[in-house]
């Protein structure tokens, strides 16, 4: 009887073993491609994975944590997503969106209605949509701007309440917007925290909670958190990394490794490049598989151009600089794809990430590094177009 059961339990091993390897062998190794680019755009660490047909397909990860140092990265080591985290806030909009608790044309004055006596006039009349398609008329970040993030660090109260505080001021200040709403393209940052406080007011919850409840948990993101990725203290994760008198330096946890957690439905979603290639994955479907969190006319409705933005030379690595917009996602024509895709770019000025979506093909890339500058980015528009041709399943 022994025997049997401990010849059971060696057969369960070698198939458990042998399905194992055999998703192993299915997913290639992408560190060969992608170690060349860390000497050549001078970058601490790079990883990327290819999905197609909801299953990662290649993957790797090179470099290290901390410039300088041997501790290498790995497929499961957590990266800053930036401003990727926008198509997530616009996610969780449409869900609400859905159960009828906001819709897409409520206004800033519907949603916060004690605003009306105090607040500029043209802000209030400001929708959601407008809001997630950076059309709504709010400037791009200033030096205003920048002022109420950072004194809202001394507001009393949780992120919804701070969230609420800086757009309360926002509209008291009597701002003037910078075009009519629904007019025209500005990359606003603003407009993503405000639309965050619409979602927290709708909801009685804080844009972090249902960030975790609603997206990272059913799509299984086990690696995705919000704020710095790394732990205060602890290299365990890539550190962000800045030139700095010509030198890289790098940022251990703490107040100046990431923006303000005020700004988060614009951007501070961290998780490791498996995890961001399920979540881009999961949009290449656009509903064709589970989990169903909102239908697949609202995914297509995201996914959709709204506005076209101007060209902007030398824009800053992660910022949108030529196509058009949706509702937290980028169109980019290139010319190494056959059709126009879904694209975003993602940095909180220390690291970069990129996501490209092929949804007719059921396609997408992700590459993540942990520093942001020129360099970087000239290595994520090279390194874009060597993965598609090798890995999209495109015949010409």
């Amino acid at each position: 009887m022994l025997r049997d059961c401990l010849l059971l339990r060696n057969t369960l091993m070698v198939l458990a073993f042998s399905c194992v390897a055999g998703a192993a062998q299915a997913q290639s190794s992408l560190n060969s491609e992608l170690t060349p680019y860390l000497a050549r755009y001078e970058l601490p660490a790079l990883a990327a994975a290819v999905v197609r047909d909801g299953k990662i397909i290649a993957a790797g990860a090179v470099g290290t944590r901390r410039a300088g140092t041997k501790i290498l990265v790995t497929l499961n080591d957590r990266f800053h997503l930036g401003s990727d985290t926008k198509a997530m806030t616009a996610l969780l909009a449409a869900m609400l969106v859905e159960q009828g608790k906001l819709r897409w044309d409520s206004t800033v004055a519907e949603v916060f209605p004690e605003l009306r006596e105090m607040a500029d006039a043209d802000f209030l009349r400001v929708t959601l949509e407008q809001l997630l398609s950076h059309t709504s008329g709010i400037p791009s970040d200033n030096q205003a701007i920048f002022d109420l993030w950072a004194k809202s660090v001394f507001e009393d109260g949780n992120l919804d309440e701070q969230r609420y505080w800086v757009m309360k001021e926002w509209g008291r200040s009597k701002q003037p917007l910078e075009s009519a709403s629904g007019s025209r393209f500005a990359y606003a940052n603003m407009g993503y925290l405000t639309a965050g406080a619409m979602i927290e007011r709708a909801t009685g919850r804080t844009w972090d909670e249902l960030m975790t409840e609603r997206i990272f948990i059913p799509l299984d993101l086990k690696t995705a958190g919000l704020g710095q990725q790394m732990s205060m203290g602890k290299i365990d994760a890539p550190l962000s990394h800045e030139i700095l008198n010509g030198k890289i330096k790098a940022f251990l946890g703490g107040p100046d490794a990431d923006g303000p957690p005020v700004i988060g439905p614009a951007g501070i979603a961290h998780m490791s490049v498996l995890d961001f290639a399920r979540w881009a994955g999961w949009n290449a479907g656009e509903g064709r598989r589970g989990p169903r969190l909102v239908s697949p006319e609202t995914m297509r409705k995201l996914h959709t151009p709204v506005v076209g933005m101007p060209t902007i030379k030398d824009a800053a690595p992660g910022t949108p600089s030529h196509g058009k917009y949706g509702l937290g996602w980028g169109q980019l024509d290139v010319e190494w794809a056959p059709v126009p895709l879904l694209y975003h770019g993602g940095s909180n000025g220390k690291n970069l990430a990129h996501i490209w979506i092929e949804p007719g093909r059921d396609f997408a890339m992700v590459v993540v590094t942990n520093i942001s500058n020129k360099r970087a980015n000239e290595a994520f528009f090279a390194l874009a177009p060597e993965l598609y041709k090798k890995f999209s399943g495109l015949r010409k």
